[in-house]
């Protein structure tokens, strides 16, 4: 699939997604009617980029997945709504309360008149403590394991492995076999990438340790039997395509090895993270590009 296949995703050729603009992904279409919206953000000082996608179900009654970090409002809201008319959404599921996943949430709520938020007690409570002006009235509570009818197709609501929220549910769809994965299943990329068949096979299984146990520290501790029964509740689900928000989409052909990967986290070393030291080349590096003000 290419990355303007996104163009003639939409039943309207003039409804059409917004062509790819240099340094992003339009939105990919993954499974019949299951978008990843992209984002792509390089933190300072790093040595590549992290996606921070979301992802739209446009089925009987669409589904919006997660909705994107703030810092991508304006192009995430035209994406979204290149593919979907705001009135026809019906649900806005919310994996966990990261800003990088409900970052727009408010404003994709506005804009869709008859959706309900899907979330749950912990979620909204966590959220409310920042901002949560959306009436309890348009709410639903979704906990893990518990499943939502969307009319064509019934979603489960299944916690991933890892994770850095006690909040996080992934969310599966038997109909299309496609898993969100919220931060779990991720790596950190080089630029916009749409699949992990466009990596380097070892960059990809690095980068997919690496961002693990940064991500859940915690990995470390667990019993290794214990997780790979946490890491059997997906694996038994028999996903074709697993997505994320930080991370290009898993195909069928690399399913398998990505859960051979998760097994190994808790075993694998973990390299150390950016240190001062790093800080200080950072702000060396800034400093030397600003000119002196002329005398």
């Amino acid at each position: 699939m290419t990355l303007t296949d996104a163009t003639n995703a939409h039943p309207s050729n003039d409804d059409a997604a917004p062509a790819s603009q240099p340094g992003r992904l339009a939105p990919i279409e993954i499974a019949p009617e299951t978008f990843v919206i992209h984002d792509t953000f390089a933190p300072p000082g790093a040595p590549g980029a992290v996606h921070m996608n979301s992802m739209l179900i446009r089925g009987a009654q669409p589904v919006v997945v997660d909705t994107g970090a703030p810092t991508n409002r304006e192009q995430y809201l035209e994406d979204l709504f290149s593919l979907v008319e705001p009135e026809d959404v019906r649900w806005v599921f919310i994996s966990h309360d990261d800003v990088d996943h409900y970052g727009n949430m408010h404003e994709v709520m506005a804009a869709c008149p008859n959706a309900t938020l899907v979330a749950s007690w912990f979620a909204c409570d966590r959220i409310a403590v920042d901002r949560l002006d959306i009436s309890p009235t348009r709410w639903r509570w979704l906990n893990d394991g518990e499943s939502i009818d969307v009319g064509d197709r019934t979603l489960h609501a299944i916690r991933p492995p890892l994770y850095d929220s006690p909040t996080t549910r992934g969310l599966f769809d038997p109909t299309t076999g496609v898993y969100w994965a919220s931060d779990c299943y991720a790596t950190p990329v080089q630029g916009p990438t749409a699949f992990v068949d466009e990596l380097d096979p070892d960059a990809w299984a690095g980068g997919f340790q690496t961002f693990q146990a940064w991500n859940s520290p915690w990995v470390t501790m667990l019993d290794e039997s214990r997780f790979a029964e946490a890491c059997s509740v997906v694996e038994r689900l028999e996903p074709r395509m697993i997505a994320s928000c930080h991370g290009p989409t898993i195909g069928p052909s690399q399913v398998d090895r990505a859960f051979e990967l998760l097994r190994l986290v808790p075993v694998t070393p973990i390299p150390p993270q950016p240190d001062q030291m790093a800080l200080d080349q950072i702000v060396a590096t800034i400093e030397s590009l600003i000119l002196p003000l002329p005398s």
